[in-house]
């Protein structure tokens, strides 16, 4: 049974008068604390007149209006609270009679999902009809079906700290599933039953685990157990909500938490199946527990190096991070003495992470952008003590291009050996290339090389008109201006005949 701290029938709470909580309330979860009451108090006096006066508009009209959901969780919780969602009893034809003359914009685009969105004054709105939608074992479109009352509408939501409401314009707090009680032990429950609740919408599976990350809650027994059983029905919703999901998982505050999840419910085998792969894979190094381990920790030390650096969260980074070694079980071998080794994994690696990320339908400048930090994450080891020349820096600032800080990151976050002495020579090791790319970057600007012609003077040193021959000379002399440095146009002018004495 559902843990319920307020049944339909009894008087609904008011936001600043705690003395209308229903003794059950009371019994069931000891009424609200302090900082909630002055949280609901906060949230009352956040309410903007133009809300309030669509609620009276509704109301007028014998209608049902409430804000819901998320901004009521958020406000308990002490977050700020931006959007306000709203709900109604009206089907979102009389929704657009209600506003018509009101708002003074409003549109349809969510309509077949039951919301209306307007805009008055500086404000914007969706108002969306009560409802229940879930999904048919083999369809990947949710069926909506319209409620008939709130509490209808909120056993239908995907947990109880979401099925919380503030009615309009009353304002009274309405939490008929314990959302409250849950919210003050970070615990995440179901209305109903969580399988009913999957099976609606299977995607609540992944929002359970994001909701893990970026609140810190835990999952119940029976959350944990339906999420796991039916962690294949994920199968049936879009890879672009999957993805959204993903993004959101990812840019939390602890994303490890959700991946960890993920694997141990078996929910990342339909999601993400390289992650689960890495946990039997020992790495060449022999320090770690296994490469999902690693895995784990670099992507924790990302996120502490883009905080040092006072970086926002980068989703980039962090799935180059998540994702930079799977190409190790594929290149796996066995050596003599017991050595294992992953020759190039990085390759390997950037191309299962391409088809990986292009499954989830995510941008093309995101899957290009992580694929080439993976490829690119081991170029560093060449370093050693620094015996690159310049031009090998060069080289490695020019690969990375509008990444290296992403690639300076990553290369840092890759180092979770245990071995301090070993550990240390890395950071200074590190410490020296960044410091020899920001000298050459001032010297030369890295960022904008060039060959030190172009290509209408290519053409009018050779004596060739336009065509594929140009692009040769030109990487020719780029090839040049990376080994030397930059050239006098002169001697660059004299090398390029000297090239085309044999290629022209």
């Amino acid at each position: 049974m559902p843990n319920t701290g307020m049944t339909g029938d009894e008087p609904s709470p008011r936001l600043a008068d705690d003395s209308t909580v229903s003794a059950r309330d009371r019994a069931a979860d000891g009424g609200p604390t302090d900082e909630q009451r002055a949280a609901l108090s906060g949230l009352r006096e956040s309410i903007d007149p133009v809300v309030e006066e669509l609620g009276e508009r509704f109301a007028a009209a014998g209608h049902e209006l409430a804000i819901v959901g998320g901004p009521v969780r958020d406000a308990l919780l002490g977050r700020a609270v931006h959007d306000l969602d709203l709900t109604t009893d009206a089907v979102p034809q009389r929704v657009l009679e209600l506003v018509d003359g009101w708002a003074d914009a409003v549109w349809t685009v969510g309509i077949d999902f039951g919301t209306v969105g307007l805009r008055k004054g500086g404000h914007q709105l969706e108002i969306t009809t009560y409802r229940s939608e879930s999904y048919q074992p083999k369809s990947r479109k949710p069926e909506v079906s319209y409620g008939r009352s709130l509490e209808e509408d909120l056993v239908r939501r995907d947990f109880t700290v979401n099925a919380m409401a503030v009615r309009l314009p009353q304002q009274e707090f309405a939490d008929p599933f314990g959302g409250r009680a849950d919210l003050a032990a970070r615990m995440l429950r179901t209305p109903g039953r969580p399988e009913d609740s999957f099976s609606d919408d299977p995607l609540r599976i992944m929002r359970a685990v994001r909701f893990a990350a970026q609140l810190g809650f835990r999952l119940a027994p029976e959350v944990k157990r339906a999420a796991s059983d039916m962690a294949e029905r994920l199968r049936i919703v879009s890879a672009e909500r999957i993805r959204d999901e993903l993004v959101k998982l990812l840019l939390s505050p602890d994303p490890r938490v959700g991946i960890e999840l993920m694997v141990d419910l078996g929910i990342a085998d339909h999601v993400l199946p390289e992650i689960p792969r890495l946990r039997l894979e020992i790495d060449e190094h022999h320090r770690h527990k296994d490469v999902y381990e690693h895995s784990l920790t670099v992507l924790d030390q990302a996120i502490d190096l883009e905080r040092q650096r006072g970086m926002e969260p980068d989703l980039v980074l962090r799935l180059a991070a998540l994702l930079h070694d799977i190409g190790k079980p594929k290149t796996r071998a066995f050596e003599e003495g017991g050595r294992v080794t992953f020759h190039h994994h990085e390759v390997v690696g950037a191309s299962m992470t391409r088809n990986r990320l292009g499954a989830l339908r995510f941008p093309k400048d995101v899957v290009a952008d992580v694929g080439k930090l993976v490829a690119l994450h081991l170029r560093f080891h060449g370093y050693g003590k620094g015996e690159w020349t310049d031009s090998a820096v060069r080289r490695y600032a020019r690969d990375a291009g509008p990444l290296l800080e992403r690639l300076h990151v990553l290369t840092r976050a890759d180092c979770t050996t245990r071995n301090r002495r070993k550990a240390a020579a890395l950071a200074r090791s590190y410490d020296d290339i960044e410091r020899r790319i920001a000298r050459l970057a001032e010297e030369e600007e890295l960022n904008r090389i060039r060959p030190d012609l172009d290509g209408n003077e290519i053409q009018e040193i050779l004596g060739i008109g336009p065509g594929p021959l140009v692009g040769r000379a030109w990487q020719f002399l780029l090839e040049l201006r990376l080994e030397n440095g930059p050239m006098a146009k002169e001697d660059a002018a004299q090398r390029l005949r000297e090239w085309g004495r044999d290629n022209v």
